[in-house]
């Protein structure tokens, strides 16, 4: 077999690999090889982590993972009663945990002003951040052409402006301290391109592409980047959503039917991409994850393939919220 034949056949086990391997994951490779065989989470034990959309869902799943490995925490939303009732519950599950070990830090982040003096908070608390996370945002769903301007300048102030204006503030302190850690919750739907959703989906597009810019600019730094990227996670972001208007909200509680991944199985994927300091991490249940590496590798049968299923295929898939029993 001449160097010519061994090459295809090297790139023909590369291509089937990747078509095969996400029918068997809720996650990328990468991530999925450092959940079985990377550093344990364990070894984030000690470390301060703000987290910033930490009343409910995924923010709120992360606590009380952190919690478990003896983080200490800063939890931060609009909610503080919720974020009393996070913080009560982690004490009373980890019972070697102490009443300051974990900070209730309530502020609305869409009021910028507040960002450094709740930065200040924080560092006069614990004396040090180690790891931000940026978990806050709101969806949105409706036709393109009916969505209202001031929906989309209400989703980006929220889901992008705010977190780039808290990430700067903390990022200059860790670029004096000479190391840190910043993560943010971006989506799936910024590689797939949800129908129905333009405007959660720029502004997730946004959001990724000034922290894909920030890793370019700190890759051999000791400030590592982490863009996370759930997709089909049972939250209950759906319940809050914005329709075509500011007045038009779907208040809908989630219901619980299929295709989604449990808040529990996507914090523990999240905390290992904290430990091994990953750069891009996907979390989803395996037919999402599949259609965003054929989006990603294969892009013209992505496209061939969408305009045979339709738009409302994809809505379907993001939309479900029955949660996925899956091992994490």
């Amino acid at each position: 077999m001449d160097l010519l034949a061994i090459f295809g056949f090297l790139v023909l086990i590369y291509h089937l690999f990747y078509m095969i391997f996400p029918w068997f994951l809720n996650c990328n490779l990468q991530l999925a090889l450092m959940n079985k065989y990377g550093k344990s989470i364990e070894t984030l034990r000690g470390k301060v982590v703000w987290i910033v959309g930490a009343s409910s869902g995924i923010g709120e799943s992360l606590v009380y993972r952190l919690a478990s490995v003896g983080c200490k925490l800063i939890i931060s939303s609009n909610q503080p009663v919720e974020l009393q009732e996070v913080k009560n519950s982690c004490l009373n599950r980890f019972k070697y945990l102490k009443e300051d070990d974990i900070e209730v830090l309530a502020m609305d982040v869409v009021k910028m002003e507040s960002h450094k003096p709740a930065f200040r908070h924080v560092i006069e608390k614990f004396g040090q951040i180690d790891i931000l996370v940026n978990n806050v945002g709101k969806s949105q769903q409706g036709a393109w052409e009916n969505i209202d301007l001031e929906v989309d300048r209400e989703m980006f102030d929220l889901n992008v402006f705010s977190i780039i204006s808290l990430s700067r503030i903390v990022l200059r302190y860790f670029i004096s301290r000479g190391h840190g850690h910043l993560a943010v919750t971006s989506s799936l739907d910024v590689l797939t391109s949800s129908p129905f959703s333009a405007t959660y989906t720029a502004s997730k597009s946004a959001l990724h592409a000034y922290f894909e810019s920030l890793f370019m600019e700190k890759m051999n730094s000791n400030i590592p980047i982490t863009i996370i990227c759930p997709g089909s996670v049972q939250t209950d972001i759906l319940s809050q959503v914005l329709i075509d208007n500011l007045d038009e909200v779907n208040n809908k509680p989630s219901s619980y039917e299929k295709n989604k991944i449990s808040p529990a199985c996507c914090s523990r994927l999240i905390a290992v991409a904290l430990a091994n300091k990953l750069h891009e991490v996907w979390i989803s249940p395996p037919l999402l994850l599949q259609l965003t590496y054929m989006k990603v590798y294969y892009p013209n049968i992505y496209k061939f393939l969408m305009k045979i299923l339709g738009a409302n295929f994809m809505k379907k898939i993001h939309d479900n919220t029955e949660v996925l029993e899956t091992t994490c």
